[in-house]
């Protein structure tokens, strides 16, 4: 009895062990198939736009007249008349008087000189009339020919130089008569005056100083490397002069009209000189400076209009990689274009080759590009379909 305990126990055992791993194995149920996980790098592009483009080149400068006079006393007097307009930041025209000397002895000077020239014409006369006695007597004395001492050709000589020289004296007299009056040479303003009235002036006393307010002129400095994108080196090229007026954003139109044709020494530059007609809007009511003059000893910034592209893109410097950027092809893949980069403006290039209108430009960041690799544009519905699919295994983990 014993023994069959012995045996009949462990097979008891045993099967009853079977039957609990049996039914455990019946109750689990079978693990969940993952989704397939797509890898495939996204990127977001952006569209090339390809068009004509006008260059400019950016430059500054401080606005100057064109003539500057220093006015001084070419004789020498009292100032008894002062132009009300003859004062610091006045406007006169050319010819206009702005100031007198005293003219008294300069007019008594002029009716002396005329007096002499009066004499000495009088005395001319006197001694033609005697040469021509003295020819018709020497012809009734002898039939010899007469010398010149004889005819008062000596005499007559010495009389016309001395109308000549009463002629010079009139002359001087009259231009230092007319000097009395101190005039303006061309329409100007008035930058400083440096005599009064009652003041005493003599020859060479500077009286003031007028500032040309036909044209106005600015010095642009270029440098070297930008010339190229001028049309002849900026000549005749038109510029626009940005400052300030009345608190007020201003733009006036100029033209180049020449270049010094020197590098400065300090500087290295390259200076082109802009020409502004009537600044001061005198000459024209209808001139577009009447209300905002551009006033000399302003500052501006100026845009010189230079050459124009047939077919250029503007693009961010850092998108360009050894003269490459990278494009989304047709096929969703990554290739690298060769571009021609004609110039550069702060952060970005100007690219004149390699590029075409509609052209998809990769601007996001790729971890390891290489030139052919598959991607998935930003937004596109595989990139949809990927997020759901690693949003379901996220979930399937935490489960």
């Amino acid at each position: 009895m014993t023994r069959k305990k012995q045996i009949i126990i462990p097979i008891a055992i045993l099967i009853i062990g079977f039957l609990l791993f049996f039914g455990f194995s019946s109750m689990k149920s079978p693990p969940e198939e993952k989704a397939e996980v797509d890898n495939t790098p996204i990127v977001a592009v952006e569209e090339v736009h390809v068009a004509p483009m006008n260059l400019t080149v950016k430059s500054y400068g401080v606005v100057q007249p064109k003539y500057e006079t220093e006015l001084v006393a070419q004789i020498s007097g009292e100032v008894v008349e002062l132009a009300d307009v003859f004062v610091r930041g006045g406007f006169v025209a050319k010819n206009q008087l702005l100031a007198r000397i005293d003219p008294n002895d300069y007019q008594a000077a002029l009716i002396d000189a005329e007096a002499t020239m009066a004499s000495a014409r009088a005395s001319l006369e006197k001694e033609r009339a005697q040469g021509q006695v003295a020819e018709q007597e020497w012809k009734r004395i002898t039939d010899t020919s007469p010398t010149e001492l004889s005819l008062r050709k000596p005499q007559l000589a010495q009389e016309l130089a001395n109308v000549k020289s009463a002629q010079a004296s009139v002359l001087r007299a009259k231009r230092n008569l007319e000097r009395t009056e101190i005039r303006a040479p061309y329409d100007a303003m008035i930058e400083s005056r440096m005599i009064g009235l009652g003041s005493f002036v003599g020859t060479g006393t500077k009286v003031g100083k007028l500032l040309g307010t036909g044209v106005a002129e600015v010095r642009l400095p270029v440098a070297d490397d930008q010339l190229q994108f001028l049309a002849s080196q900026g000549e005749n090229a038109q510029v626009n002069l940005l400052g300030t007026f009345a608190g007020e954003n201003i733009t006036w139109s100029a033209k180049i009209a020449r270049s010094e044709g020197v590098v400065d020494n300090k500087s290295r530059m390259t200076y082109l000189v802009a020409e502004v007609k009537d600044p001061y809007g005198l000459q024209s009511q209808k001139n577009v400076t009447k209300h905002n003059p551009i006033r000399f000893g302003s500052y501006v910034k100026a845009e010189i209009f230079g050459i124009s592209l047939n077919r250029a893109a503007l693009l961010p410097r850092y998108l360009v990689s050894n003269n490459r950027v990278a494009i989304l092809d047709a096929d969703s893949k990554l290739h690298y274009a060769d571009i021609i980069i004609t110039r550069q403006e702060g952060s970005n290039v100007i690219v004149t080759g390699g590029l075409n209108e509609g052209d998809q430009l990769i601007v996001s960041a790729l971890d390891y590009p290489v030139d052919g690799m598959k991607l998935a544009l930003q937004g596109s519905k595989s990139e949809v379909i990927n997020q759901d699919a690693l949003e379901t295994q996220i979930a399937s983990t935490k489960d």
